[in-house]
């Protein structure tokens, strides 16, 4: 090992056979802790994350009464008890490019595409599609070279970029909330094993395949192949370090045996998860394999991934959607046996709108669940979390009425104290939610006046 713990880089990395190991951020990186600063030493680095759940929300167990810091948890928001403190519920926020404009149906697709865009898509089922540029893309323009992902396009069912997916809506805006260029959308990674690899690959793609060839035979962990990097580091650094070093590795192995666990058992007969198929998408795009049948357990180790890839700095930036727009999954894990979207359109039906809650209710605790891995996480003088600024919601209010306007929108993290976190913020009906986006872009750096539809900076976060 070339480098002493005075002298240690953010880049540095475990390296074995066809594995490389990033550390998270510890105190001898940090120049107000060393005796000689380090040349990429500074504050921890601020990240950036998008969150979409589909068609809409039950909104009155959604909506907080009271506004300011003694808002009250709502039941969907209840699953959240533990980190109410970095929460901020924005109520009021708009989507206007994902009002029809005179293109009749296909509110889900729109609500997709235009959710980070703010852009009103062209209404197409062919190649000629046509979106605006994402958030998450602007910020990885000016962050991305920093890191050895620019971003990371995450979500429990796979992307489509063909086929009819919504009243003449192409798939490709269904499933994609992240676009590079107008008529370039960003495919999700679904596989959890995938991502692992992704994150934890070498330096060659001839490397790495050899290693992962060896892991599987003898059923090794990436950890056997950089023990001995590892073991040289650790007895060289700080005891708070250590800890740190410690329970960053363990964390590491504990998802490598989940994963294990994943595909041993996660699998029906055919050997593939028995997913619904969205109409429009292909069976092999819709049915990846590898991943757990149990949406729980394949979201917590798709955040187990999230939470790895932030506090190693592999990306600052991610997008996340928990299914594709309109999905119709029922969740039977949690005693729902109909279809989500068949339920959104639920015509005041009080058991159709409890089943509603239910679903909600289920995707924020599988949020709640990364909040709180982020929260656990050590970096500099607080959290990861406190280090994070994520969006939560949905392009679509009540999935009855279609409605775009005071969406369900909730920012979590401290925004690197940017953010005054646990409080109920009522803006004006009306206010775009692009104003949140360009607010978001400037604390990354983005030198910009307007996104989207974007009115102005979004006040009442600070």
């Amino acid at each position: 090992m070339s480098h002493s713990p005075r002298t240690l880089s953010r880049r540095f990395l475990l390296r074995g056979l066809g594995t490389a190991v990033a550390l998270p951020l510890l105190d001898v990186m940090s120049p107000t802790r060393l005796l000689a600063a380090t040349s990429d030493g500074g504050p921890p680095p601020l990240r950036m994350g998008f969150f979409y759940v589909p068609n809409g929300m039950h909104m009155p167990a959604w909506t907080p009464q009271k506004d300011g810091r003694e808002f009250e948890l709502t039941p969907t928001l209840q699953k959240l008890a533990e980190n109410k403190d970095s929460i901020s519920v924005l109520s009021g926020l708009t989507l206007d490019g994902a009002r029809a404009h005179g293109d009749g149906g296909g509110d889900h697709a729109r609500s997709v595409a235009a959710f980070l865009t703010g852009a009103h898509p062209r209404k197409t089922n062919g190649a000629d599609i046509q979106n605006g540029v994402s958030v998450d893309q602007v910020a990885a323009q000016y962050v991305g070279d920093r890191t050895r992902f620019a971003s990371l396009e995450l979500g429990l069912e796979a992307s489509s970029q063909a086929g009819n997916c919504d009243s003449g809506y192409s798939c490709a805006y269904a499933s994609n909330m992240s676009w590079r260029g107008p008529t370039n959308p960003m495919a999700k990674e679904t596989d959890p094993r995938a991502l692992f690899d992704r994150l934890f690959a070498g330096q060659t793609v001839k490397e790495t395949r050899r290693a992962k060839s060896e892991r599987e035979k003898y059923r090794k962990s990436i950890l056997d192949f950089v023990a001995s990097d590892a073991k040289r580091l650790h007895a060289h650094l700080p005891i708070v370090d250590r800890r740190k070093l410690d329970e960053y590795l363990y964390s590491i192995r504990d998802v490598e045996k989940r994963l294990d666990g994943a595909e041993k058992l996660g699998l029906t007969e055919e050997g593939v998860p028995d997913y619904p198929r969205p109409s429009g998408v292909p069976q092999e795009l819709s049915r990846p394999s590898g991943v757990p049948q149990e949406l729980s357990r394949h979201s917590d180790l798709m955040m187990d991934m999230v939470a790895l890839a932030y506090q190693t700095d592999s990306t600052r930036i991610l997008s996340f959607m928990f299914t594709n727009a309109g999905s119709n999954r029922a969740y039977k894990e949690i005693g729902v046996n109909e279809g989500h979207h068949e339920l959104s359109h639920h015509g005041k039906s009080e058991h159709k709108q409890a089943e509603i809650a239910k679903i909600n209710s289920f995707h924020a605790e599988r949020f709640n669940y990364l909040l709180s891995r982020l929260k656990l996480i050590r970096e500099g003088d607080g959290s990861l979390l406190d280090h994070c600024m994520i969006v939560y919601g949905s392009g679509i209010s009540d999935g009855d009425r279609h409605n775009h306007d005071d969406l369900p929108i909730l920012l979590a993290g401290g925004g690197g104290g940017r953010i005054r976190a646990g409080q109920h913020v009522r803006y004006k009906n009306g206010t775009p939610l692009c104003n949140l986006y360009l607010w978001m872009m400037k604390q990354m750096g983005a030198n910009a006046d307007r996104f989207g539809d974007s009115s102005g900076v979004l006040q009442g976060l600070g």
